[in-house]
């Protein structure tokens, strides 16, 4: 098939998957009474204002206005169009679909041209590195080279990892001849160009290749090791910033973690792709790497989408101490439970893994991590002699501020007793600076805390602030979206186009062309059909709105009446206008034409 889905295939698949279970794949989901609640993966937000109905299938957020079912959800977190996000939900609930992606009528790819050719050519350089490295003579050294570091081959494949050769102009030239633009080539990393004789040449060569994928299992970049030692390069080379690659964005192995995320609810954070590949050696596979860049606001708000408790295994060394010391306030002050798994010998996971074994790496450093409070008390003795009065007295000031507003009372008293023992000061006089401490902390929560309630007031003020008029669109939309007869009427009426907002009546227009071909109200599959994300949003609010189902024909009358009230109202104002400028250019037989036009508006407007 390589037409339009047939409905009852696409009824078929929404019906077998489970929308909980599907947008448990991308966040967390907690239960609270009948329904699911999350931070919403659409907008920034601290409070989970982000829905799910397991009973009527659907999403809803509160803030943004985003709702939909669940493939209108994997439409818009992966910018896919309708047919491959139903196809992906067909492979999740296993149901082949054999349809050539974007070709249904109602919709367009998010993705341009130009960013598609990309992704096609990084799909195709990771099958052609990966058949270098496992059925090239070229490549057997450095295949042999993977399994003596202890890769197996199930790992290799399942992670399409390659060889690059060392030839300057392999890859250019192929993706030439496919037909590739190598302009856009060196824009997203795969060769460069070379301005001197306008020429392209590969951007990896002699290199074991690492893809890099996104979320979504994507390729979009690329990390070569060199394997030569005596070579005088970088041991690994990254793809550059590119219209798909983000390093500030991405986690690296988040698409094959996802299923043990959900598992066991904890992501384990490590800096580099080397790390998490041997913790997935290891048997650990709710691994994700920051791609040995520092951690992101972007990085923190997708882990805290999807966990609550994070344990971050960075390299034991100085800098990995920092870096992890950093990551650490940073998911702390986003409320998230943080554990610090520290390495011994200035080592980092990989070779921590080489030398002593998964069990070890499992057993004594990932179960034995440290609490968020003790580690920020290791990281603050560090460099410090308690035998100096300025030390001691900085470290017990670093580790209270950790404290105050912080913790519960038995972590306080905890640590306070931990500090009275190691720096031979007496618990009472640790207990009254922290009281101290603990009292300013108050005093300026309390002025955020008024701030921040005038701020959500104001939020809730505007988001309910709906005129009478749009109150009554809304409504009407509604009725359209339940009852197919309630458009043929207006059709076929006086006023066949009720709206006034110009979203509203894009909505109206699509709706008519959606029911000309599918002859039954149904919202989700009208849903499915738009391809613009801001008229889903219009669609769904409609959706969730209450009606009167005793007295449906009198709230569309209402509704038709004041809508056409308010049109009238609007013409009035505007040949009040016209009229006021006519009389500017003392064109006054024009100014008692629209005075005339304006009293008869006024008479059939105090008439309805």
């Amino acid at each position: 098939m390589t037409g339009k889905i047939p409905e009852q295939l696409i009824e078929q698949i929404r019906s077998q998957s489970d929308i909980v279970d599907v947008i448990s794949d991308y966040m967390q989901l907690t239960k609270r009474g009948r329904n699911w609640f999350g931070l919403c993966p659409f907008h920034g937000e601290q409070t989970p204002s982000f829905s799910v109905s397991q009973d009527k299938q659907i999403f809803h957020c509160f803030g943004c206005g985003a709702g939909g079912n669940a493939i209108t959800f994997i439409m818009d977190m992966e910018n896919i169009p309708f047919p491959d996000a139903v196809v992906k939900l067909a492979e999740r609930v296993g149901v082949h679909i054999d349809v050539t992606p974007g070709v249904n009528a109602h919709t367009s790819k998010v993705i341009s041209p130009t960013e598609q050719k990309m992704r096609e050519a990084h799909e195709f350089a990771v099958e052609f590195y990966h058949h270098l490295l496992v059925n090239t003579e070229e490549g057997e050294p450095s295949l042999q080279y993977l399994l003596d570091r202890g890769f197996t081959r199930e790992l290799i494949d399942s992670h399409k990892i390659g060889w690059a050769l060392p030839a300057w102009d392999n890859l250019s030239i192929l993706l030439e001849r496919k037909g590739f633009n190598l302009k856009d080539m060196a824009e997203c990393g795969l060769i460069i160009h070379k301005e001197s004789d306008n020429s392209y040449f590969d951007r990896f060569r002699g290199r074991i290749m690492f893809p890099i994928r996104d979320e979504n299992g994507k390729v979009i970049a690329f990390s070569g090791r060199i394997v030569n030692k005596e070579a005088d390069e970088a041991k690994y080379l990254n793809s550059p910033e590119s219209p798909l690659f983000h390093k500030s964005q991405v986690l690296y192995n988040l698409d094959k973690a996802r299923a043990s995320i959900r598992k066991t609810r904890r992501i384990v954070l490590m800096e580099g792709f080397a790390d998490v590949l041997s913790a997935n050696q290891a048997g650990v596979y709710n691994t994700v790497g920051t791609m040995g860049t520092s951690l992101t606001p972007q990085h923190v708000q997708k882990l805290k989408r999807l966990v609550e408790q994070i344990t971050i295994c960075y390299d034991g060394d100085n800098a990995g101490i920092e870096a992890a010391k950093r990551a650490a306030e940073m998911l702390h002050a986003e409320k998230l439970k943080v554990e610090i798994a520290v390495l011994p010998d200035k080592l980092d996971p990989d070779d921590y893994i080489k030398r002593y074994g998964a069990e070890s790496f499992t057993g004594q450093i990932l179960e034995k991590p440290y609490a968020y409070i003790a580690f920020m008390m290791m990281y603050s003795r560090r460099n410090k002699n308690f035998q100096f009065e300025n030390d001691t007295l900085q470290y017990i000031q670093e580790v209270l501020i950790h404290l105050v507003g912080k913790t519960s009372p038995v972590e306080r008293d905890l640590y306070i007793s931990q500090l009275a023992k190691e720096t031979n000061i007496t618990k009472e006089a640790i207990e009254s600076e922290y009281r101290k401490l603990e009292a300013e902390h108050v005093k300026q929560y309390k002025g955020t805390e008024k701030k921040a309630e005038r701020q959500l007031q104001e939020v809730v003020k505007v988001s309910k602030s709906l005129t009478a008029t749009e109150r009554a669109e809304r409504l009407l939309l509604s009725h359209m979206l339940y009852n197919i007869h309630v458009v043929d009427k207006i059709i076929n009426s006086d006023d066949p186009n009720p709206f006034i907002r110009d979203e509203y009546k894009a909505v109206f227009v699509k709706l008519i062309g959606f029911y000309e071909e599918y002859t039954a109200s149904d919202y989700q599959r009208f849903l499915e059909i738009l391809d613009d994300s801001e008229l889903r949003k219009i669609v769904m609010e409609a959706a969730l709105v209450e009606r009167d189902p005793d007295h449906g024909d009198q709230e569309i009358i209402d509704c038709l009446k004041h809508i056409k009230k308010h049109r009238i109202k609007i013409e009035i104002d505007n040949l009040i206008h016209e009229r006021n400028e006519a009389e500017k250019m003392f064109d006054y037989k024009r100014a008692l034409d629209l005075l005339a036009k304006e009293v008869e508006l006024k008479r059939t407007l105090s008439a309805m």
